[in-house]
């Protein structure tokens, strides 16, 4: 366990500032989102922000960084300001998602663009760390490319993060998202009848989480959801970019 987690670590470390933009950009969205539709609880509580001291919840937060699926702190919301309540919080709950996947489709073109420059101006290098690869010897690149490979490490882990985070939270069970979305389907009876035990679902989905049972249905979705939007930008996994990805992961891994 210690050395899969030591595997992990480059990948965890280079994570925790994806982490902290994806979790306030979805929470500040939910705010946005019910302040636009009337409610102005969220902007009166200072959580329209993208500063993450006002959202992050530690267990949520840490959950996010071992398994990639995680929660923040709700953002407050009276559903009394609504003129439509049960459509206006469910308007309000799928900002947040949806946030997220528009961050990761951004991200995914921003890594095509990085990913076509490292190719135009790291050619020495990239061929250099495929030697290295085939005759398993030292890596040995130049410091400008191990930076900028760096950094599109962490715009691929925004692609992958946020999308983790949006589909985390679209599963219709309170209190995630989904089941504020799926409340628009239900009888209100039927709904409140089910958050009575909102504590005692999170717990279970903790202990799910905690032992891989959520996480590979999870991840098999993310993982078509990432496939989609990387053929989308011409980067597969047996594209030129794609390989060429697959060298940084490598190339971090090996250093960090």
């Amino acid at each position: 366990m210690l050395s899969s987690f030591m595997d992990r670590l480059p990948s965890i470390l280079l994570s925790l500032p994806v982490i902290l933009l994806a979790l306030s950009f979805h929470e500040m969205c939910h705010g946005l989102a019910a302040y636009q539709l009337g409610d102005p609880t969220a902007r009166n509580f200072g959580r329209i922000s993208l500063n993450p001291m006002k959202h992050i919840n530690p267990i949520g937060f840490i959950c996010m960084v071992l398994f990639r699926f995680g929660w923040a702190n709700p953002v407050p919301i009276n559903t009394r300001n609504f003129k439509n309540p049960r459509r206006d919080m469910a308007l309000s709950a799928l900002a947040g998602p949806l946030s997220n996947i528009v961050l990761g489709i951004v991200s995914a073109g921003i890594l095509r663009l990085a990913l076509l420059g490292v190719d135009h101006f790291f050619a020495a290098d990239i061929d250099s760390l495929y030697v290295s690869i085939l005759t398993q010897s030292a890596v040995s690149v130049s410091t400008p490319f191990l930076i900028v490979a760096i950094v599109v490490m962490m715009i691929y882990l925004s692609v992958l993060i946020n999308f983790s985070y949006a589909v985390f939270n679209l599963i219709p069970v309170p209190p995630l998202d989904g089941s504020r979305i799926f409340y628009v389907l239900l009888p209100p009876k039927w709904y409140f009848g089910i958050m009575k035990y909102e504590r005692i679902i999170m717990y279970v989905m903790l202990a799910l989480l905690c032992t891989g049972i959520l996480t590979l249905p999870l991840n098999w979705i993310v993982g078509g959801l990432e496939s989609l939007t990387f053929s989308l930008f011409g980067m597969p996994a047996d594209s030129e970019p794609g390989f060429l990805l697959l060298l940084i992961q490598y190339l971090i891994s090996s250093f960090l």
